[in-house]
């Protein structure tokens, strides 16, 4: 009989998947406002919990770890959402929330591929580490905006943080709307990192899962049903 404390996680990455969705189209739509920014922060920490209680091998791990970051979501949601949190400090936790959920999801799909083969919930989160790519983006760009002298983009000098999500996405996916470029040596430079990172991630990670998956899918629809030997015939034992 298995232990609790030898339980396997279930892998929930198309929850994860989900919650880093609603995550971007909320900070692209919503007004510069505290409850804006304690709900976006919520969203963050729920997805870094969703990833840390449903990745790890042990459940001795998973619970103080699951505890801990819920006592941070209500600390940093209750203090924003009351004005008590600088924009300086809830800026830097973003940050380290835009790293720390790709660095935990990366280690639980390699566990979940190494151990389980590629899955729907392994291309899930794979996806998800996409779109978690452009977030860091923004976040790093937004940085960036904040540190350099000259202003980031050529077309406003304050950009907004659904401003620099939408560039962002724009760039990591290619499209160049061309309605906001950067102005600066630096900013260019990381629009070309991050262009070549998005397409380099799509024809190599995501298309190596999907193709393996797909792979294994026709494989399993083709193999013939293993059933009994006929009878009167020996199974070899």
């Amino acid at each position: 009989m298995v232990s609790s404390e030898d339980r396997e996680a279930g892998f929930r990455y198309g929850v994860v998947f989900l919650l880093t969705l609603i995550l971007l189209v909320f900070v692209i739509v919503a007004p510069a406002a505290n409850w804006a920014r304690a709900t976006a922060c919520a969203l963050q920490w729920l997805a870094l919990l969703t990833v840390v209680a449903t990745s790890r091998a042990s459940s001795n791990v998973r619970r103080p770890v699951a505890i801990v970051l819920l006592g941070l979501t209500s600390f940093t949601v209750v203090g924003e959402a009351a004005g008590a949190l600088s924009d300086a400090v809830l800026f830097a936790i973003s940050g380290l929330l835009s790293a720390a959920i790709p660095l935990a999801l990366v280690g639980g799909l390699l566990r979940l591929v190494r151990t389980h083969g590629v899955t729907p919930q392994a291309v899930s989160g794979a996806l998800t580490l996409y779109l978690l790519l452009g977030l860091l983006f923004a976040w790093v760009i937004g940085f960036v905006g904040k540190v350099e002298s000259t202003q980031y983009f050529a077309e406003t000098a304050h950009a907004s943080t659904s401003q620099i999500a939408y560039y962002s996405f724009a760039v990591l996916t290619t499209t160049g709307f061309g309605d906001l470029t950067a102005a600066t040596h630096v900013g260019r430079a990381l629009a070309v990192v991050e262009m070549l990172l998005g397409q380099l991630y799509l024809v190599t990670v995501i298309g190596v899962l999907v193709g393996n998956f797909a792979g294994r899918s026709r494989r399993a629809a083709e193999s013939p049903p293993q059933g009994p030997p006929p009878p009167g015939q020996s199974d070899g034992t």
